[in-house]
């Protein structure tokens, strides 16, 4: 029986890719960059997954990270890189400016208040993930909020996890699951920490050898079942 849930944010509870989509194109209007099309968007979320990715394995600094995704993306489209410190300031706002939740996941989070502790644990920034958490209501859902920045570690770290345990203080690290859609960040994560694994597999991928995920759902409202281990 699981007691207690850890909440990926981005791309799990709130459809990231919406969010990115509309910041990126607000953004190339308020900075006069021009029209921002649909493959140009493309290739920037290409980008933005390798740079994380790297950040995962500890090759670059959450701020490398924040910065080199756009320089990049800059250069490749003939764009000016001097703006990218203020357009990347100015993105982390405008992520939180659309919120889309997957599979009504308020509701989920909502109806699981009392049967579960319930926390985020997420990489994303504080800018960025307080906004979306204030303005979709799930960060008042919640028993705490955990991002790296401020834990000065990044998932899939065992030291990220380490810092939550510490402050939550579970009984037991086998009644502890994480989800969420990240088989490098969640995922291997939890596989580090300990605890159980669900991994939010929407489009019903294989999951790939070297994981263990001890619970795969492709609608957030199936999470009960492998909380209470049916």
């Amino acid at each position: 029986m699981i007691t207690t849930v850890l909440w990926d944010v981005d791309g799990t509870l709130l459809d990231f890719n919406a969010a990115e989509r509309a910041a990126i194109k607000a953004l190339f209007s308020e900075f006069g960059l021009g029209a921002c099309s649909d493959a140009m968007l493309a290739r920037y979320s290409e980008i933005n997954v390798g740079y994380w990715r790297r950040l995962e394995r500890n090759e670059l600094t959450k701020a490398e990270v924040l910065t080199g995704r756009f320089e990049q993306f800059f250069r490749e489209y003939g764009l000016d890189t001097r703006i990218v410190q203020a357009f990347n300031a100015r993105y982390q706002v405008a992520l939180g400016d659309t919120i889309v939740y997957r599979d009504d996941s308020l509701k989920l989070v909502e109806a699981l208040r009392g049967r579960v502790k319930q926390y985020v644990v997420s990489n994303g920034t504080v800018v960025a993930q307080t906004k979306k958490l204030e303005r979709s209501k799930l960060g008042a859902l919640m028993d705490g909020i955990f991002l790296s920045e401020e834990l000065g570690v990044e998932k899939p770290n065992r030291g990220f996890f380490d810092k939550v345990f510490s402050a939550i203080r579970p009984d037991d690290l086998s009644q502890v699951m994480i989800v969420g859609d990240s088989l490098t960040s969640d995922i291997r994560g939890g596989m580090n920490a300990g605890i159980g694994t669900c991994w939010y597999n929407p489009g019903g991928e294989p999951i790939p050898e070297g994981y263990r995920v001890d619970c795969v759902i492709a609608d957030l409202n199936e999470l009960p079942g492998c909380l209470s281990g049916r």
